[in-house]
């Protein structure tokens, strides 16, 4: 008696329909997200390379020390690569379908060591996971870093504070702390015009951040070099 093969020859043709089948349950139709970046301000301005600032007329003279940057904190909500903003009813949000590179504290240390470097102003400038050591230390946490709906406006104002603490690497002396700060008002409620708010805002803000430093650091280095200095005898007056 001979059995029929039939069933068994239609099974491959029945698997790939069912393939075929699922594969249509994961086809989607939303837009791709969008990945956004912000560069640091002597590249947002156009100039030259790295270190162009050194020689630039009336810049402050640069000290002889090399800097660490240590990986910033982030405040609740603030440590993630959406591109946040805050409502008029104080509720945080972020703008769907687009994101940072990074998580916001790795996008602003990359951008501060940037910024950092091309001041001109440093013997060396490390991020935190250079093996090499350094003169000081510079701790950054991130308070605000969002666009702000909260003023009712049909444009978001763009602000970035960021809390800076700068010590010595020996002894973990603090030298100085400030708060340095931008804010940008979006040109239009576009994403783009959004992100260049951002640029713009970041970057007086590590304007800041970058004087600032210097400025302690060249204190500290003078008042180092005072205590340190030769004592001279006073001399006993002739009769």
């Amino acid at each position: 008696m001979r059995i029929a093969l039939r069933p068994a020859r239609a099974l491959p043709l029945l698997c790939t329909m069912l393939i075929l089948g699922c594969s249509g349950l994961f086809h989607s139709t939303a837009h791709p997200e969008q990945t956004y970046y912000l560069r640091p301000p002597a590249a947002a301005a156009g100039e030259g390379a790295p270190g162009a600032a050194r020689g630039a007329p009336g810049a402050p003279p640069g000290v002889a020390a090399s800097l660490r940057v240590g990986h910033p904190l982030a405040d609740p909500g603030l440590d993630s690569s959406h591109i946040m903003l805050v409502q008029a009813d104080h509720r945080m949000n972020f703008y769907a379908g687009s994101r940072w590179p990074a998580p916001a504290a790795d996008v602003i240390e990359a951008l501060a060591v940037d910024t950092l470097r091309a001041s001109g102003g440093w013997r060396s400038v490390e991020d935190s996971t250079s093996p090499f050591p350094s003169d000081y230390l510079l701790q950054v946490a991130v308070r605000r870093f969002e666009a702000d709906y909260t003023a009712g406006g049909a444009v978001p104002e763009v602000h970035v504070t960021l809390d800076c603490i700068i010590g010595r690497r020996e002894g973990r002396d603090v030298v100085a702390t400030f708060v340095a700060s931008g804010a940008a008002l979006a040109t239009a409620n576009r994403l783009s015009e959004v992100v260049s708010a951002f640029e713009q805002a970041m970057g007086a803000a590590l304007g800041v951040l970058s004087e600032q430093a210097q400025q302690a650091v060249r204190a500290a280095e003078r008042a180092a070099q005072n205590e340190d200095g030769p004592t001279h005898p006073v001399g006993r007056q002739s009769q």
